[in-house]
């Protein structure tokens, strides 16, 4: 396939403010594409527009779980530029700290499946007819969690293998437009994200130690992921992975993962440092459990009025609980 200019392409970039989203950016408008900056941050991503410089760069302070604003976003793209050609989707959240299912806030796994999932899903959407007319590119933003083993993760694991599929099918649909899409796979990445697994948190770190063979548990700059997505983008990749050292994993993930869970389901450094992060959330969920029994006598009467009620749509729930 012949290289994919970005020259006077405009390109709309998700998770602008910072990381990989920052550094995309720098990379592709050294190549000479116009950009489109979406964060929540409007300040931060305002202030990345400065330092590009503003003649060719758009910043708008947008929610990804947010369809409407998603939608204006691509509005003003378009009277900005006159079109939008790629879309870089790679707004995404994680915890702050490792959490087993048993203990995660509900809340927490919702709105990390809500911002990584469905706000990929929105962004996707709301460019497709410009993607399309252009026969543009997508890239969206996974991780090595789409085929690694979530634990203590799961709510971030499970949006990114989500993700994976998504795009898959995405990039088989838009081949009969001449359009084209992509996955990114980060491995370890220097950030606010990860600093908890680098230093941050002294049982966080011991758990990366000790799940990930040395030499995929190091982390790299965001500007090295940058400068992989600029000539992904470029050759209209279906697929990125960096650091490369990943790249086997991945495409053997049939054999390694059954292995991969069978040791990790036995490692006797893992299962004691996984109980201990348990057993510390339980003391927390103590009062949760007290709550949940003093409002077992509510629940007849909740069913009762659970079945007056209209079902709601997922969207409310995601938009009403950021």
């Amino acid at each position: 396939m012949a290289k994919y200019s970005l020259s006077n392409k405009t390109v709309l970039i998700t998770g602008a403010a910072g990381g990989i989203g920052a550094a995309g950016a720098r990379a592709l408008h050294a190549r000479g594409a116009n950009l489109v900056l979406v964060g929540r941050n409007a300040s931060s991503v305002a202030d990345l527009a400065r330092e590009l410089g503003e003649e060719r760069v758009l910043s708008l302070g947008v929610d990804v779980t947010d369809r409407s604003a998603l939608q204006n976003a691509v509005a003003c793209t378009v009277e900005r530029f006159g079109a939008l050609d790629v879309v870089f989707a790679n707004a995404g959240v994680a915890p702050d700290l490792p959490a087993t299912i048993a203990t995660v806030d509900p809340e927490l796994f919702e709105r990390i499946i809500a911002v990584n999932l469905l706000g990929v899903w929105r962004t996707v959407r709301a460019a497709l007819p410009q993607i399309i007319a252009n026969r543009g590119h997508i890239l969206v933003t996974s991780s090595i969690y789409a085929y690694v083993n979530g634990a203590v993760n799961a709510p971030y694991a499970a949006s990114k293998a989500a993700i994976e599929q998504f795009t898959r099918a995405l990039r088989v649909e838009l081949a009969m437009h001449g359009a084209t899409a992509g996955v990114l796979y980060p491995g370890w990445v220097e950030s606010a994200m990860s600093r908890p697994a680098f230093g941050g948190d002294a049982l966080t770190t011991r758990m990366r130690e000790v799940a990930f063979p040395r030499p995929l548990a190091v982390a790299i700059s965001p500007e090295a992921v940058a400068r992989r997505v600029a000539r992904g983008i470029e050759r209209r990749a279906a697929s990125i992975t960096v650091p490369h050292r990943w790249h086997p994993v991945g495409i053997l993930r049939g054999i390694v993962n059954p292995v991969s869970d069978r040791l990790l389901t036995r490692h006797t450094r893992l299962q004691p440092l996984l109980r201990a992060l348990e057993n510390s959330a339980r003391d927390g969920a103590a009062g949760d459990r007290a709550g949940a029994a003093a409002g077992h006598e509510l629940c007849g009467a909740q069913r009762e009025l659970d079945a007056r009620k209209p079902l709601a749509g997922l969207e409310r729930e995601y938009r009403g609980g950021r």
